[in-house]
């Protein structure tokens, strides 16, 4: 499968570059019927844009528009063509990199692969690529909820600063979209810090998905969550992916982990709502690894394109963290590995063979 597609059955094939006149997505399989309006996408692309108080001063207004595959707000069932058109470029920001590797980018790897680079905001490799992902996700979404499945992602930790409260309604009442208010003041506090000395941080985000039915996902080499770690993956700024309990499990006995099964279900979920691969009807839970922004104002040392040594300061427009724009867009890629999995018929079990 070509690497700018995903999905099997609703399939999604983003297109575009960084500073390109546009870039946009083509979206698959999704099944005909559904309500569909441009308003319906842009609600996402507004959490993702830059321009914010706390995300990079490029002004992008990111508004998207349907070239086909919906009729009198209808999707039809033939492929959806959405595209959004770059408003804000400013290439000459990136000129004097032309020549130069930056530390933490994808700049030599795609030149040691494809031989050349779009050295403007990185092409393909840059974090404005993800809107067609964003988009793709709004249209999953529209499909899922006819299913009753809901999906939100939400800051848990952002340069050191990690929340506690659960606060479902707190979320899209910050910029940060932190589910704890004390520590979403205290995350942007500490941003201001990070961007005052010219570095950038990290963080992690959870994704929680409800709602969703028992069975989806396929043994042995196309399990869900194999399937939703890749995509998680696939995120430019993510280093790491854990379901349900993830990394803590590796400290925990059987008798710890293990979730009980009771006449009413089950009494606990560490592992995530999937077990065996297979969605179990509980939520599912998973959390990404969020690295920090590699263009930072600190000197840092690299070697240009002979490979002279040098030392390189990134200036240009960029953010102090990922978050909080990666936040819809790991929200994004739960919708869409799940709306491929609906698309797979469930096994229907008689009540006597269980």
């Amino acid at each position: 499968m070509p690497g700018s597609c995903f999905g099997r059955l609703f399939r999604v094939t983003t297109w575009g570059e960084s500073h390109g006149p546009a870039l946009g997505v083509v979206i698959d399989g999704c099944p005909p019927n559904i309500s569909l309006a441009a308003e319906d996408i842009q609600k996402d692309l507004e959490r993702r844009r830059p321009g914010g108080p706390l995300t990079s001063p490029r002004r992008e207004p990111d508004r998207v528009e349907i070239l086909s595959g919906v009729f009198n707000g209808l999707t039809t069932g033939t492929p959806i063509s959405l595209i959004i058109a770059n408003r804000d470029v400013r290439s000459r920001d990136y000129d004097e990199l032309a020549e130069v590797y930056r530390p933490g980018h994808a700049d030599r790897t795609y030149e040691q692969k494809y031989g050349l680079r779009d050295w403007r905001g990185g092409g393909r490799s840059s974090a404005r690529e993800t809107a067609g992902r964003v988009a793709a996700g709004a249209v999953a979404r529209k499909f899922l909820g006819r299913h009753g499945i809901t999906v939100r992602a939400y800051t848990v930790v952002l340069g050191g600063v990690a929340s506690h409260a659960m606060d479902w309604d707190e979320i899209d009442r910050n910029p940060l979209f932190c589910p704890d208010r004390d520590a979403a003041a205290a995350m942007e506090q500490r941003l201001e810090e990070v961007r005052r000395a010219g570095d950038s941080a990290g963080g992690i985000v959870e994704i929680c998905a409800r709602g969703c039915p028992p069975g989806l996902g396929e043994p042995v080499f196309d399990k869900l969550d194999a399937r939703l770690a890749g995509a998680l993956m696939s995120i430019g700024a993510v280093k790491g992916v854990e379901i349900g309990s993830g990394f803590a499990a590796a400290a925990m006995l059987g008798s710890e982990h293990n979730d009980p099964l009771t006449p009413e279900g089950y009494a606990g979920n560490h592992a995530g709502g999937i077990l065996g691969g297979i969605s179990n009807g509980m939520e599912i839970v998973a959390r990404v690894a969020v690295k920090p922004i590699p263009s930072i104002a600190k000197p840092q040392h690299t070697v240009t394109r002979d490979g002279t040594p040098t030392v390189i300061r990134i200036g240009g427009r960029h953010d102090v963290s990922a978050i909080p724009r990666i936040v819809p867009v790991c929200e994004a890629m739960l919708l869409l590995v799940l709306a491929d999995f609906m698309l797979h018929p469930l096994p229907r079990v008689k009540e006597k063979d269980r």
